[in-house]
C-alpha cells in the first residue's frame, strides 16, 4: 500500500532543508504514486486498455511575498534536492509582479499521521483478465436481447499514495482508491433513430468490491437496460413548457456540481479563476444575505464523507479534512478555502480545499463533496411523484451547459417519466430543463427523506489552466423543484 515510505523518509527533509537555506518562509513537498486503469469493452471486444503509473515529487515554497513551484519525476537525492532551488528561483522571478505578498492561513501542525480510504480490494491490484472477463460477460448479455444494438462497458480504477511534509513540522501519508463501473446500450431502429441507456451506479472511494455488489446492484441494472432502452426509443418527445420535476439523484448531482459546488469556490467568487466556464455571480458581498434557494435548502462541503471521491485525511497543503457550512436555510454562508484563499479573504482557517492531481502540478484550489442534506422526515420518490400534478421525472445525468458565472444553464437527463395527476405514465424523449442558480434552488420545495439519499460524483472534474482533474462527489435526496422551463432538446439542436 505504501511503497514510497523510505523514498519519502529519505528526500523529504533534504527537500525542505534545501529550502530553510534558501530563505524561504514556507517549504512542502508532495511525494505521490497515482496509478490509473481504464478498461474498455465494446460489442464484446477489448478496445481500450491503459495502466499507467505517475511516480514524482512536488516541491513549492513562499519565498519573498511570492510563491514558487517545481516538480519531477526522478527521484534521486539530487534531483529532489534540485526541486527547492527551482521553485525558490520560480518565487523570485514572480516576485516583481506580486502584488501582494502571498499568505497562507495559519494551521494546526499534523506530525507522523497515516490515513486511508474505506475500502476492501485495492481495485488496481485486481488482475486486468478479471477485469475484462466481468465487462465482457455484462456486454454479451445485453447484445443477446433483441434491440440491443452496440454495447460499451468500462471500468475506471484508481489509487492513489501520497507523502506530505512542510518546514512547519506536518508530515502526513495517505492512501485511497476509486472506482466506476459503466455499461451503455444502444439501440438503432430500422428508420435509423436511435438512443442510448447507461447505468446509474456512481463514482464512488470504494475497493473493487463495489463491483460485487458493495452499495450497487450492477447486474440488476445491466438487466434492466434493453426494456429501459425500448421504451425510451418508442417514447413521444415531449412539449416544451413549465413542469413541476422530481429529479432523481442520479441527476440532480450533477446540477448541484455546477451551480453550487463551483460557484462557491472563492477563488471564483473572487475573480482569480474563470478557466472551465468563468467565475461565479456568488460574490462575497452577498456571504450571509445571498438567497440561493428555498429555506429548505442545507448544502455542506465535506471532505470527511465515508466514500468520497474527495474525501481525504489531509489536503494538499496539510490542512486536515473538514465539514462545512455553504448554504444554510436556503442563504449563502460560507466558501471552499484553500490556506491562500482563507487569509487573502479574512475568513479564518483554510477547510482543506488545495489539492494536486500530480506531483508534478502546483496545488490548487479544489472541490470538496458538496451536497445537498435530505429532510430527515421527507418523502419516498413515490410519494413526491404522488404530490405532482403535472410533471417530470428526471434519472440519470447527461449532458448539461452553463454560462461564465455559473448562473444560466441547461441539463438533459438519461432518461424522463411523465406524471399526470401523480402517476408515472410512461417515458418522454429530449427533455432538457433550464434556468436561473437561484431561480431554480429557490423553486425547490419538497425534499426526498434518507432512503432517497445517494452520493453521487464524477472522475473527471476539470479546473485550472493548464487544467487538472479531479473526482469529486456530491450527495443528495430526490428533491421537487415547481415550474421549471422544460425544452425539447431534439428541437433546440436543429435534429
Amino acid at each position: 500500500m505504501f511503497e514510497l515510505d523510505a523514498l519519502a523518509s529519505a528526500l523529504a527533509p533534504i527537500a525542505l532543508e534545501r529550502a530553510a537555506g534558501l530563505g524561504c518562509g514556507h517549504a512542502e513537498i508532495r511525494l505521490e504514486r497515482i496509478r490509473t486503469q481504464v478498461v474498455v469493452v465494446r460489442d464484446g471486444a477489448v478496445e481500450t486498455a491503459i495502466d499507467d503509473v505517475d511516480t514524482g515529487a512536488g516541491v513549492r515554497v513562499v519565498h519573498g511575498g511570492a510563491l514558487g513551484f517545481a516538480g519531477t519525476d526522478l527521484l534521486g537525492v539530487d534531483d529532489v534536492a534540485g526541486l527547492a532551488v527551482a521553485a525558490t528561483a520560480a518565487a523570485r522571478a514572480c516576485a516583481p509582479a506580486v502584488r501582494r505578498p502571498m499568505v497562507l492561513a495559519d494551521e494546526p501542525v499534523h506530525a507522523g499521521v497515516t490515513w486511508v480510504g474505506g475500502h476492501g480490494i485495492d481495485p488496481t491490484t485486481v488482475p486486468l483478465a478479471d477485469k475484462v472477463v466481468r465487462l465482457q460477460e455484462w456486454s454479451e448479455r445485453l447484445l443477446r436481447v433483441t434491440g440491443v444494438s452496440h454495447v460499451t462497458a468500462m471500468v475506471t480504477a484508481v489509487s492513489e499514495e501520497k507523502h506530505y511534509a512542510d518546514l512547519a513540522g506536518t508530515v502526513t501519508r495517505q492512501f485511497r482508491v476509486r472506482t466506476h463501473p459503466v455499461v451503455e446500450a444502444v439501440a438503432v431502429a430500422d428508420d435509423g433513430d436511435f438512443e442510448s441507456m447507461r447505468t446509474l451506479a456512481p463514482p464512488t472511494a470504494r475497493g473493487w468490491e463495489y463491483l460485487d455488489g458493495t452499495g450497487v446492484d450492477l447486474d440488476a441494472e445491466v438487466d434492466a437496460l434493453p426494456e429501459l432502452l425500448a421504451a425510451k426509443l418508442a417514447a413521444p418527445s415531449v412539449e416544451p413548457g413549465r413542469y413541476d420535476l422530481v429529479v432523481d439523484p442520479s441527476n440532480l448531482w450533477l446540477t448541484i456540481h455546477e451551480s453550487i459546488g463551483h460557484a462557491l469556490e472563492l477563488d471564483r467568487a473572487l475573480g482569480y479563476e474563470a478557466a472551465y466556464a468563468g467565475t461565479s455571480f456568488a460574490t462575497v458581498d452577498g456571504l450571509g444575505t445571498l438567497r440561493y434557494g428555498s429555506p429548505i435548502m442545507h448544502v455542506t462541503g465535506d471532505r470527511t464523507v465515508a466514500h468520497g471521491l474527495a474525501t481525504v485525511g489531509f489536503d494538499d497543503e496539510g490542512v486536515e479534512a473538514q465539514a462545512f457550512d455553504l448554504v444554510a436555510d436556503g442563504v449563502l454562508v460560507g466558501y471552499q478555502l484553500d490556506r491562500k484563499m482563507a487569509a487573502e479573504s479574512g475568513l479564518g482557517r483554510s477547510n482543506g480545499c488545495a489539492f494536486a492531481d500530480s506531483p508534478l502540478h502546483v496545488p490548487i484550489q479544489r472541490m470538496a463533496n458538496v451536497s445537498l442534506a435530505a429532510d430527515p422526515h421527507g418523502p419516498t420518490v413515490d410519494e413526491l411523484v404522488a404530490g405532482t400534478d403535472r410533471g417530470i421525472l428526471v434519472v440519470g445525468d447527461k449532458s448539461w451547459s452553463i454560462d461564465m458565472q455559473r448562473h444560466n444553464f441547461q441539463f438533459t437527463g438519461q432518461r424522463f417519466y411523465r406524471i399526470e395527476r401523480g402517476r408515472l405514465a410512461g417515458q418522454l424523449r429530449d427533455v432538457a430543463y433550464q434556468s436561473r442558480t437561484t431561480d431554480f434552488w429557490s423553486s425547490l420545495d419538497a425534499l426526498g427523506g434518507p432512503s432517497t439519499y445517494v452520493l453521487g460524483g464524477a472522475m473527471n472534474c476539470g479546473k485550472g489552466q493548464p487544467g487538472q482533474v479531479a473526482a469529486v462527489s456530491h450527495g443528495c435526496p430526490a428533491a421537487r423543484f415547481r415550474s421549471v422551463a422544460v425544452l425539447n432538446a431534439r428541437a433546440e439542436a436543429g435534429r
